[in-house]
């Protein structure tokens, strides 16, 4: 209950003409958050109440983009961000070899050592990426529609390189890029108006496969692996469209890291699932592959038709 002063002072407030309250200025008002435009409002905009805002707007983008970009179909390229090209990788061994000169003792600088052997053998990846991405773009850049353009997660590595043969080519080539803990900085092979950038994996990993002709995944870790196996996933369970999934360096690489025939021996995959990759050693039998592919299931869905 109030008092009778509290009340004598509300009464008194209350009867204050306008002229006498201090009123907010027009610049005081506009200045204030509450004034913003809803989707200028960035603290808004970062609530979690808005997440799915953001979701739906981070899908949006790149289909604007695509679309006005005419780009109808897409090849995927996956692959670690740590395969570089052979120069750097022998460039990186010889660092690590000069440290280990300082300090022949030392475990960690051993390791260093052998973790930049690994990368100089595997560097042959990068040029069979690069490749890849020439081939496939020089094949298909006389499409007005542009069809089979190459996708990558837009960092180094296998994906800068799939950017470069693209590039090489003189076409265009995409990048979705992803904030990181350790900054991914986009590659210099990606066309500019489709360099792409994600908060969410889940809306980035669906761009992947939106318009997806092929996946194509050269060696890789944990996230190659994620990507890949989502994929798999996917077909396996008819949740996309039937493209060819194919792995290069099965025998130097996949079949060392995954055992999916172990996996039908113990019943949690069928036989029949094997048949969702195919193996590939060069760039261009990995390209015919995908053009096989296709050819049969054009003629399987018109004999479907008649």
């Amino acid at each position: 209950m109030l008092c009778p002063r509290k009340i004598t002072i509300y009464r008194k407030a209350e009867n204050m003409s306008d002229e006498t309250r201090q009123l907010p200025t027009s610049l005081e008002l506009k200045s204030n958050p509450s004034y913003r435009l809803a989707y200028q409002d960035e603290d808004l905009m970062n609530q979690d109440e808005l997440r799915p805002v953001r979701l739906m707007m981070e899908s949006l983008k790149p289909d604007i983009a695509l679309d006005k970009a005419n780009i109808d179909s897409t090849i995927v390229v996956f692959g670690s961000a740590r395969i570089v090209d052979r120069e750097t990788a022998e460039h990186n061994l010889t660092a690590a070899q000069i440290l280990l000169d300082e300090k022949p003792k030392e475990a960690r600088r051993k390791l260093r050592v052998e973790r930049a052997k690994k990368i100089v053998e595997l560097s042959r990846y990068y040029d069979m990426a690069r490749e890849f991405g020439r081939i496939v773009s020089e094949e298909c850049k006389k499409d007005s529609r542009r069809n089979y353009v190459i996708i990558t997660g837009g960092g180094p590595g296998i994906m800068e390189a799939a950017n470069r043969g693209a590039y090489d080519a003189g076409c265009p080539s995409i990048g979705l890029n992803i904030d990181l803990p350790r900054e991914q900085e986009p590659n210099r092979y990606i066309t500019p108006d489709l360099c792409f950038h994600f908060n969410y994996f889940s809306v980035r990993k669906m761009h992947f496969l939106h318009r997806a002709k092929a996946l194509v995944a050269f060696p890789g870790g944990m996230g190659t692996l994620d990507e890949l196996f989502e994929a798999l996933t996917l077909r396996q369970t008819g949740k996309m469209q039937h493209i060819p999934i194919i792995l290069f360096g099965v025998k130097d690489f996949w079949k060392k890291i995954v055992d999916l025939p172990a996996m039908v021996e113990f019943g949690v995959i069928s036989e029949e699932d094997l048949d969702l990759f195919y193996e590939a050693e060069t760039p261009q039998q990995a390209w015919d592959y995908i053009k096989r592919y296709h050819a049969v299931h054009e003629e399987f869905k018109k004999r479907r038709l008649d």
